[in-house]
């Protein structure tokens, strides 16, 4: 063998008795067989073979039945954000001419994906309120061939009765997909409750670091994810082996990261309860937020996500309250390491259930500082709105 060949040729060591706890990262786009046959017969691998690295790895099986495990799924599939697996999951399964009811509480972009991309593929998207199944019965159609639940709703958390809404899904024959990025398989699980579709954005409490983006879709039946898998396939998606590992990692310390988030939020909730300046706190333990009971029923947890509604007048000031805070940051995500806070704008994002008060919604996620630094914060900020 000629040097330059040496140069290319990776010898095979021996691992025997290795075994490390931390997942191996195995990068590939190109997988190689050991002779002509078994690339010609390289089909009859099935979905969990290896065949080209676009359809997984070793270290995105790894994680795809971590997740699988943790929502109850036949199977779990990787996209490459939150929003990548809302979108997906619901173009896979639709087609010119069918009907589809979405939440009126969705994340913005997938009322975007809506109202501009299934339109102009001939889809029929609609809108029904979150929390009134008789609502989304009035709605459906003959052709109404999925519908879109998103469960506390995006900003305003608003709690769906799953159960319900899945019965009046299948009295019509469709599907129910739903968006469980606030909770987790963690704090609830969709699919035990009858819903044929999960998503969620791995890169809030499971990637957990605010570093890597990545999405999954998860199945009650075996034979739907393989549709989805199969126009994944076509539409050339795939995850990086290097963004699993990380989302590997973070999983680990994902369940006491989110108890310790939800820990904290109570206590910034009361605090801000308690203040003129506050009207309203939007969080689904709360005994007066919307859906409240469902939450009861349903959930078994809360995540550290919430939104403020301030008083007429308070929310002028809100620049420059934020401006006052020295821990918690300003940004959108949530579920990292790091508190956050953004102001969100509803102006727009509804057109069944109007929104009533102010307009401006401030979300803030708690992260894993010292809560007495987030309280501190959170005092300057209210000073500052209060005058």
């Amino acid at each position: 063998m000629h040097e330059p060949t040496r140069c290319v040729l990776t010898p095979q060591v021996d691992e025997t008795g290795y075994r490390a706890l931390g997942p191996a990262v195995h990068r590939a786009s190109t997988i190689v067989f050991p002779d002509a046959a078994a690339y010609a017969g390289r089909g009859a691998r099935g979905p969990d073979g290896y065949s080209y690295g676009l359809a997984g790895t070793p270290t995105t099986r790894a994680l795809e039945a971590k997740l699988a495990g943790l929502a109850g799924a036949a199977r779990c599939l990787l996209v490459p954000s939150g929003q990548a697996a809302n979108a997906l999951a619901a173009m896979a399964l639709l087609q010119a001419g069918d009907h589809v009811l979405i939440t009126d509480t969705a994340y913005p972009a997938m009322r975007a994906l809506a109202v501009e991309d299934m339109a102009r593929a001939g889809i029929a998207a609609e809108f029904y309120d979150p929390l009134s199944p008789e609502d989304l019965r009035r709605r459906l159609r003959p052709e109404t061939r999925l519908v879109w639940c998103e469960s506390p709703g995006s900003t305003t958390m608003e709690v769906q009765d799953l159960p319900a809404i899945v019965r009046v899904a299948r009295e019509a024959g469709a599907l129910t997909g739903c968006d469980n990025t606030w909770a987790t398989a963690l704090a609830l699980k969709p699919l035990a409750l009858g819903v044929d579709i999960v998503t969620e954005a791995l890169t809030k409490y499971a990637g957990g670091h605010s570093d890597v983006l990545m999405g999954a879709i998860t199945f009650a039946d075996e034979a739907l994810a393989l549709r989805v898998r199969g126009y994944l396939g076509r539409m050339g998606i795939g995850v990086s082996p290097d963004d699993a590992a990380l989302v590997l990692r973070g999983t680990e310390t994902m369940a006491l990261r989110f108890a310790h988030s939800a820990a904290g939020a109570r206590r910034l909730v009361a605090r801000l309860q308690a203040h003129p300046a506050v009207a309203r706190v939007l969080w689904p333990p709360l005994p007066d937020a919307p859906g409240h009971a469902a939450w009861a029923r349903d959930f078994t947890g809360a995540a550290g996500l919430f939104g403020v509604v301030f008083r007429p007048g308070a929310a002028a000031r809100i620049g420059p309250a934020l401006d006052r805070m020295r821990t918690i940051a300003i940004g959108a995500s949530w579920g990292g390491t790091r508190s956050l806070a953004a102001p969100m704008s509803l102006a727009g994002a509804r057109s069944v259930r109007p929104w009533q008060g102010e307009d401006l919604v401030l979300r803030i996620s708690v992260g894993l500082e010292d809560i007495r630094d987030l309280e501190a914060d959170i005092d300057r900020l209210l000073d500052t709105l209060a005058g």
